[in-house]
């Protein structure tokens, strides 16, 4: 008899530690979808030059992430890429669409921003390469570059100057952009010119690349040089740098896993199912989006690494 009256006790312990329990779990207020926790999804993006604070085809685009995300979405358009990484530093957007550089640049500024994709062109290329061109062999080999004439763009160019400066000091050549050998001029077609006219044995130029770093050699200096009338032939490349990929749409790190699988999934499939939001979304590039990862943009960082240390 005291036996049942103990087992009868300790269930109606384990009865009561149950209910208490289940009371207690509906007095908890459940974990809010991400959707309603983030309540507008904010998309920043940079104004065209002369386009004041206007998108074309905003409302297109505005429905097109919307359906996609399913929830409420606005664009934030910035004055300039510094604008719209301190507006995702800070958390007032949670997307963005970056150059290379400004992803760059965002990424080392919090380190909370990450890549979900990147253009590509019709013909597979995903962004550029700087090469070291010469002609009829005027500069024999790279380790000869300081005893030569070397053309170079304009200190903000990105593939024919910011590029071939970073990816040469990374590999260990000494070079900076007031070596003496280097011929600065106004701009990448006038950096041209000058190995046309012999004012130069070789230039800094560069070349679209696929994603193995194979030039596409659908546009680029060594075609501008052979439309300008010079032999392709006689032409030689003494050497190519990395990749610096096209500019990614990216998203802070701290967003949702499934509002990253959504938009990963709507952008790559866009410019097959809906080309004409494609269009809109990217000019430049007509070939879809991939995805894309931060190690993607290595040469990139590089680039900005060089810049904040003063180097450039």
């Amino acid at each position: 008899m005291a036996r049942r009256g103990k087992t009868a006790a300790r269930q109606a312990v384990k009865a009561c530690a149950v209910a208490l329990a289940a009371f207690a779990s509906a007095s908890w207020p459940a974990r809010a979808d991400w959707r309603e926790e983030i309540g507008t999804f904010r998309i920043g993006i940079v104004a065209e030059p002369g386009g004041g604070n206007t998108v074309p085809g905003l409302a297109r685009l505005t429905d097109a992430y919307a359906n996609a995300i399913g929830m409420k979405v606005e664009f934030v358009v910035a004055r300039d890429y510094a604008a719209l990484i301190e507006a995702q530093a800070s958390g007032r957007v949670q997307y963005a669409v970056y150059s290379a550089l400004a992803y760059a640049t965002a990424s080392e500024r919090c380190g909370c921003v990450e890549p979900l994709v990147a253009p590509v062109d019709a013909d597979g290329a995903v962004g550029i390469h700087s090469v070291l061109v010469t002609r009829d062999g005027r500069l024999p080999d790279l380790a000869a570059m300081t005893s030569h004439r070397v053309a170079i763009a304009p200190a903000g160019n990105a593939g024919g100057a910011l590029l071939p400066l970073a990816a040469l000091s990374a590999e260990g050549v000494k070079i900076a952009q007031d070596s003496p050998f280097l011929a600065r001029a106004a701009s990448a077609t006038a950096a041209e010119t000058t190995l046309i006219g012999g004012e130069a044995d070789a230039l800094f130029g560069w070349e679209p690349a696929d994603a193995t770093g194979r030039s596409t050699h659908s546009d680029g200096t060594v075609a501008r040089l052979a439309a300008a009338g010079i032999p392709e032939a006689s032409l030689r490349v003494l050497w190519t740098s990395g990749l610096l990929r096209y500019g990614p749409h990216a998203v802070r790190s701290d967003l949702d896993p499934e509002a990253k699988r959504r938009l990963t999934v709507f952008l790559t499939n866009l410019k097959s199912q809906t080309p004409d939001v494609y269009d809109l979304l990217e000019r430049a590039h007509s070939g879809g989006f991939v995805p894309a990862a931060s190690k993607d943009y290595a040469m990139a960082l590089a680039i900005v690494e060089r810049q904040s240390a003063g180097k450039e």
